[in-house]
């Protein structure tokens, strides 16, 4: 199943879904996505706050929260189980991945990602809102997948056995450790093993996802086998989702993202880090 949806579908079919904006920025991009998406937004969207949807007993960014909390937050935002659901982002593609994943985690089939977000669908003059949407609660109930997603002893022992191919989304500097990590106190390099694909190489320049034949290029180029179990994996789980996303719709069967990803794995004193 293709995980993208296009603007044009959006539009035709804009009465039909449940639309999220799923919007979040890097802190040095000191942008603020609730502020905007009150000035502007899809019709009929609901804001999804990455940071305030997450776990809070942990000090690991944006974390998955309880399968309860997690059905609570969403019924909260007028989505159902019965709900067909379209995420989008103000980047393009950055964030929307995120909530995309977290969805189908939680067991929701029925969610999509508009290909080229908010950036795109105002290029095509389409329509905007300001209005506060005032969500009726729904009944979302969580039903974990846990498939989906990897932990910190998983990876560890994925590591050990070799049996997952790992793929890192960061910038090829920090994964090699010449970069210094924008968190504090985290090692620099990556997971013994692992392959760097940086998340932009996946889109085109006006931030789409490129088509199959690119992506299956750029994945085979770093020696990916879209067969065999893959973890995506990244500074703290965001734009992991993004080579999730082109796995998908690439037919990979087996992949899952790491939530922790280097925010966790940096931070672990006795993680095996790698550099060069």
């Amino acid at each position: 199943m293709n995980p993208l949806v296009t603007t044009q579908w959006l539009a035709s079919h804009l009465n039909e879904v449940r639309v999220v904006d799923a919007s979040w920025y890097m802190p040095d991009d000191k942008r603020a996505p609730a502020k905007e998406f009150a000035v502007e937004h899809i019709p009929g969207a609901v804001f999804f706050d990455i940071d305030g949807i997450a776990d809070h007993a942990t000090d690991l960014p944006h974390m998955m929260p309880s399968p309860d909390a997690f059905s609570h937050a969403v019924s909260a935002l007028g989505l159902s189980n019965a709900d067909t659901i379209v995420v989008y982002d103000g980047a393009g593609v950055f964030s929307a991945p995120r909530v995309w994943w977290a969805l189908r985690a939680m067991g929701h089939e029925q969610v999509f990602v508009l290909d080229g977000g908010l950036p795109k669908w105002k290029r095509e003059g389409r329509p905007l809102e300001s209005t506060a949407p005032t969500p009726k609660p729904a009944g979302f109930h969580a039903r974990p997948v846990t498939a989906l997603a990897r932990d910190y002893d998983a990876v560890l022992a994925h590591l050990k056995a070799g049996d997952a191919q790992i793929v890192d989304a960061r910038a090829q500097s920090r994964f090699t450790g010449e970069e210094q990590e924008p968190r504090a106190g985290l090692k620099s390099g990556h997971m013994p093993g692992a392959v760097n694909l940086h998340w932009r190489a996946l889109l085109t320049h006006d931030n789409t996802l490129k088509d199959d034949h690119a992506l299956q290029q750029l994945f085979a180029e770093k020696g990916v086998d879209l067969r065999a179990p893959i973890v995506t994996t990244c500074g703290s789980g965001i734009s992991a989702a993004i080579l999730m996303l082109a796995l998908v719709k690439l037919g990979a069967a087996n992949v899952s993202l790491y939530d922790g990803s280097w925010a966790e794995w940096g931070g672990r004193p006795n993680a095996p880090v790698a550099t060069g």
